[in-house]
């Protein structure tokens, strides 16, 4: 898909690095006690005769990137002599200082016990953070500029010398070196918007309307929205600032102190407001926190400026540093709204591999503070719009319109990008990258795939071969065709599988679809688990699989988003499910065997997720979430006569999905199920509960239960899973540094079947109702070499039932931060 492609492409520019002069001021060092060599923290670095500055850390390291730099740079600190150097203008500079220490006698001092001043002026900041907060605003609206830069880093002149770079030599003018980490890095893209945002408290409206947007190679309006500023949003005054996952402590959390150190370090005005600095670490290691250092208003008590920076072993994986900067202006006399965000990223696998840098600087102007929200907006209903022109704009209008001129390098990246893409060694390599990550292959107008499924075996077809494919976006970006044909060397049976889908419209999404197939079907598996064909599922089967079924399926269905999460399906279906001898379809009471099960119906789908974001390419889209719950509801009704369907019933079906935060102990996943029929139906249409009977975890199923072990025409089920992102691991001293996180769930379910129901067919042996409850708890660790999980699980009911395990050890394969 077109989208997934673009971003392959930044994947692949991993090849194509080396260092070079860097672009804007950027400093960075290490300040030290000239005499003893220990690292000075809270030393004051400054451009003279500006407002521009920071200080070092804990163990003395600083870092400056600015666009208006002064001529020198200075450093201060109490009982030492200060210093002061000359700076490059438009470059990278690594300057280290051993700071004198100035002798002078002192008088007599007493010192007596009292409260650290750094916590008084916490408990006001707390005391305070309601009404400094801007999310507790009645309304407000403003423009806001954002940029959003991707670089590639830790680049060396080895790999510009490589022949593979022959094509490439001409992006090595843009190479830069960064301020925080010293890494040299290669910008592969990068984006700009100019929006209009508008926040309504009671009742909750947000809405932001991008008026311009410019992306480097990207020209699809799924990736627009998110150049602007409503999915990107971090706020100081949020107990817990969450960054891929992890709830970390914000450093003016009500419960900072359990979890920081304060230190007042200064006091001075910013414009005309006295301002108190305090800077902050962790008490303790590897929990999620920070460092860094803030101003805050002695009137207010509202933050005027912070930097942040993740603490060094925060449990995340692939993510070597983090910085945030927020600096705020005055609004109204008391309000302190933000000015200017920045935050940067450091991905890598390890600090010495080739990794991302990612950088986001937000920038707001005409703010407006509880004023009415314009009119015109309470007829939009997605939360972000982006403008028939807004990727129309000219040169001219950008120059004019951003807060800061681009530097050179920044605004040639736009070209560079676009050159990479016509040389045709980049066209390769994406073709290769979209292989192994897509799981298709791009030949043309065509994609060949998914690879994984080309060979399996099962017991009911032996090996099994298969070659399946679909169109690629250069036959159309609105029709992809797809098929499929197998065979199996045992059953000596072709199967295969023909489909169409038509979007009518990509936003709001509509579209129209038909598919067929005639193949062996797992019945109650598990949507989520590997499909019979993957060769995984082979390998990693625990019980011979003789419960597969032939099926041959129609499908049309026909799909209508009205706003972003919401959104209705309606799909007929027809399937017939043919018997075999382990899977035998044996009429009550006469005995007699039954050919077929011929079914149609016809179900309506009404799905709801309040604010859920994607990112779509031509035909797919993949789901960010939502902080809210996922709500389904289906309605299904049996067409009995049609295309010679034997059943009329009527099909309720309820789902309830909610993946939440509970800082600091983690996030959790709930997950109701339900559903109930009306009529009289054979085994096979009952609800076939999910098992698996393989050593994958599959998270969406019963993985103690075998295939066709339960069944009902009624039932609720519950899943609960608690994933504690290391909460209990990282306390041991051992066990912290393999960075292992917990995770304990629990499933259950209860239902029941009709006695009509059950004098349909007989029932396969093994297949029974489940009046009795099922359970099954497991408690796991996740983050095994940043990729595996590993479950130790128990059954707690129904232990007397054949050919199961009461306890067993699941493996899962996941990439988390």
């Amino acid at each position: 898909m077109q989208i997934r492609k673009k971003i392959y492409s930044l994947l692949v520019l991993l090849l194509l690095v080396l260092v070079a002069q860097a672009q804007v001021t950027k400093l960075r060092g290490k300040i030290s006690d000239s005499q003893s060599g220990e690292p000075l923290p809270f030393v004051n670095v400054s451009f003279p005769g500006t407002t521009i500055g920071t200080v070092t850390d804990f163990d003395g390291n600083f870092f400056l990137e600015t666009r208006t730099p002064g001529d020198s740079l200075s450093v201060s600190y109490l009982g030492y002599f200060p210093q002061r150097v000359a700076v490059r203008k438009g470059a990278f500079q690594e300057l280290n200082f051993a700071l004198e220490p100035e002798s002078f006698s002192l008088e007599a001092v007493v010192v007596k016990p009292g409260e650290n001043p750094a916590h008084k002026i916490l408990r006001s900041i707390i005391r305070n953070k309601s009404r400094n907060n801007t999310d507790n605003l009645e309304s407000y609206s403003y423009e806001s500029y954002n940029k959003i830069e991707v670089d590639l880093n830790n680049v060396d002149d080895n790999m510009k010398n490589k022949k593979i770079f022959k094509q490439f030599q001409f992006i090595f003018d843009y190479v830069d070196t960064n301020a925080v980490t010293g890494k040299a890095y290669l910008p592969i893209f990068i984006s700009e918007a100019i929006s209009d945002y508008y926040f309504q408290r009671r009742p909750k409206v947000e809405r932001e309307v991008i008026k311009a947007t410019k992306i480097s190679g990207v020209k699809n309006e799924s990736v627009a929205q998110f150049t602007g500023k409503i999915y990107q949003k971090v706020n100081v005054y949020d107990n817990y600032i969450n960054v891929f996952d992890q709830g970390l402590v914000s450093p003016i959390a009500d419960a900072g102190l359990l979890y920081y150190k304060y230190y007042l370090i200064d006091s001075a005005y910013i414009g005309n407001k006295w301002c108190y600095q305090v800077s902050f670490k962790p008490r303790r290691r590897q929990e999620p926190t920070f460092t860094g250092d803030f101003w805050v208003n002695d009137t207010t008590w509202a933050i005027v400026k912070t930097q942040v920076r993740i603490a060094a072993d925060v449990n995340i994986n692939f993510v070597n540093d983090l910085v945030a900067t927020a600096e705020y202006k005055l609004v109204n006399d008391t309000l302190w709204f933000p000015d200017k965000l920045t935050l940067f990223v450091d991905f890598n696998l390890t600090d010495k591999t080739t990794g991302f840098f990612g950088h986001k600087t937000t920038v707001y102007n005409n703010v407006k503070v509880n004023i009415p929200l314009p009119q015109s907006l309470e007829a939009v209903n997605e939360p972000v719009v982006v403008r028939d022109s807004a990727m129309q704009k000219s040169t001219d209008y950008w120059q004019t319109a951003r807060p800061f001129e681009l530097t050179e390098k920044e605004a040639g990246i736009y070209s560079m990008v676009d050159s990479v893409q016509q040389v045709p060694m980049y066209k390769t390599f994406i073709d290769i990258v979209n292989m192994f990550v897509n799981y298709y292959y791009v030949v043309g107008k065509f994609e060949i795939g998914p690879y994984y499924k080309t060979y399996s075996f099962n017991e009911i077809e032996g090996n099994r071969f298969r070659i399946s494919g679909r169109t690629s976006n250069a036959f159309s970006t609105r029709l992809m065709l797809s098929g499929f044909a197998a065979y199996g060397d045992k059953d000596n049976r072709f199967k295969y599988g023909l489909g169409a889908l038509y979007m009518v419209n990509k936003s709001p999404r509509e579209a129209v679809s038909i598919n067929y197939k005639s193949d062996i079907e797992q019945l109650g598996q598990s949507p989520n688990a590997l499909t019979e064909d993957n060769i995984l599922t082979s390998v990693l089967r625990r019980n011979p699989n003789y419960k597969l079924s032939l099926v041959k399926e129609l499908n049309l269905s026909y799909h209508k988003e009205w706003v972003t999460g919401f959104s209705n399906s309606v799909t007929f279906n027809h399937k017939v499910v043919f018997p075999t001898e382990y899977i035998p379809f044996t009429q009550v009471p006469d005995g007699a065997a039954l050919p077929r099960i011929t079914n149609a119906m016809l179900t309506v789908n009404t799905r709801w997720q309040k604010d859920e974001r994607f990112v779509a390419g031509e035909f797919e889209r993949v789901s960010l979430g939502s902080p809210y719950p996922e709500l389904n509801f289906n309605v299904s009704g049996g067409l009995r006569g049609v295309l010679d369907s034997d059943y009329d019933f009527l099909k309720l079906h309820f789902n309830y999905y909610h993946k939440f935060n509970i800082n600091p102990f983690g996030y959790a996943r709930f997950i109701v199920d339900a559903g109930k029929i009306f009529g009289k139906v054979p085994y096979p249409m009952l609800q076939l509960h999910e098992g698996n009977e393989t050593y994958a975890f599959d998270r969406f199923a019963f993985n103690m239960m075998n295939y066709y072990e339960f069944a009902s025409d009624q039932y609720v089920s519950v899943f609960f899973e608690h994933h504690f992102q290391g909460f209990f691991l990282n306390r041991i001293p051992l066990m912290r540094r393999l960075k292992w996180r917990e995770v304990a769930a629990g499933k259950f379910l209860v239902g029941s079947i009709s006695e009509e129901n059950k004098n349909v067919l007989e029932f396969p042996l093994g297949l029974n109702e489940v009046s009795e409850p099922y359970g099954e708890v497991s408690v796991g660790v996740e983050n095994i070499f940043k990729v595996f999980r590993v479950d130790a699980m128990w059954r707690l009911s129904h232990l007397d039932n054949p050919n199961i395990e009461k306890f067993g050890v699941r493996v899962g394969l996941q990439i988390i931060f």
